[in-house]
């Protein structure tokens, strides 16, 4: 049975330098779960690897789909998965790398049956939402649903929505088809978590924003604005700066609330990480004993 090393961390930690080692160490590709980087309009944003670094490594699920397509986590887990059969195939090894906590999750614990929606069903729910907002939907999955409604971050309205549009698609509860029982896979999963002390990552992090205003954030950002009420613009980096474009913001104020958001999403990362013993935690900067565990459990493997 051949191994998936899952490299994993907040964003801003560094986990690009590390992967493109282990897949150089491992002669395979870097199979991306990152969520965001799949898009091919938003790139300085997404802090996407460079040019060089895409030409060291070959990677897959970078810059891939449009910021306009409908992309779930689901058809994710059936797009990625033939490929991290094919590079065991070819390598004994594969190397999931990202930071997208529902993108692991349907690698390693795989996605329930849930159907996909009827454009039908998507407008009826999208139109109610406009007129009741996001209390009143939430009351209509509380009719419907219960459990879920007791569950789901009540602040969160893509969730929301898509419990609700399950339970009038199938007219079943949302939480009755979800099993929570992860998925058998025919390879090991062994999960590596990057990490450092809060205060070296949230300066990485506010240095990175600095980063990437000098390298043309703004621009991107200004590109993609008429495309702003899409799913996959409501991102750090760009949500702020179309408040700037608005006059609702200075631009000054709007770098600062991608730093702090940047920061808020950091630890939400860490909170949804820190809850799974598997993980076995490294420094970035500790390389030699991150590649040394990776031998260890080949070795262990070819026994």
């Amino acid at each position: 049975m051949g191994n998936l090393f899952v490299i994993l961390g907040p964003t801003g930690v560094g986990k690009t330098d590390i992967s493109i080692d282990l897949a150089t160490t491992l002669s395979c590709s870097i199979i991306s779960s990152d969520s965001r980087q799949i898009y091919k309009e938003i790139s300085i944003g997404t802090a996407k690897p460079s040019e060089e670094e895409l030409n060291k490594v070959k990677h897959y699920f970078i810059s891939t789909q449009s910021i306009t397509d409908h992309y779930s986590s689901g058809q994710y887990e059936l797009d990625a998965i033939p490929i991290i059969e094919s590079e065991i195939e070819k390598n004994g090894n594969a190397l999931l790398v990202g930071g997208s906590m529902l993108y692991i999750s349907a690698i390693c614990n795989g996605i329930d049956d849930i159907p996909n929606i009827d454009p039908e069903v998507r407008e009826e729910v999208t139109t109610l939402y406009n007129k009741v907002g996001l209390d009143g939907i939430r009351n209509q999955l509380k009719l419907l649903d219960p459990i879920h409604y007791k569950e789901v971050d009540p602040m969160n309205a893509k969730r929301i929505k898509h419990a609700l549009e399950v339970c009038l698609q199938t007219g079943r509860p949302f939480s009755e088809l979800r099993t929570g029982i992860a998925k058998k896979r025919n390879f090991n999963i062994i999960k590596i978590g990057l990490k450092r002390d809060r205060e070296e990552l949230y300066n990485n992090i506010n240095n990175r924003v600095f980063k990437m205003m000098e390298t043309g954030l703004l621009e991107e950002a200004r590109n993609v604005y008429t495309y702003k009420e899409y799913n996959s613009l409501n991102t750090v980096g760009y949500k702020e700066l179309f408040k700037y474009f608005e006059k609702e913001w200075t631009l000054d104020y709007a770098i600062s609330m991608i730093q702090q958001n940047t920061r808020r999403y950091a630890k939400k990362q860490m909170s949804w990480f820190n809850k799974d013993k598997d993980i076995q935690w490294f420094h970035p900067e500790e390389k030699t004993s991150i590649l040394q565990f990776v031998k260890e459990h080949i070795s262990q493997n070819d026994k």
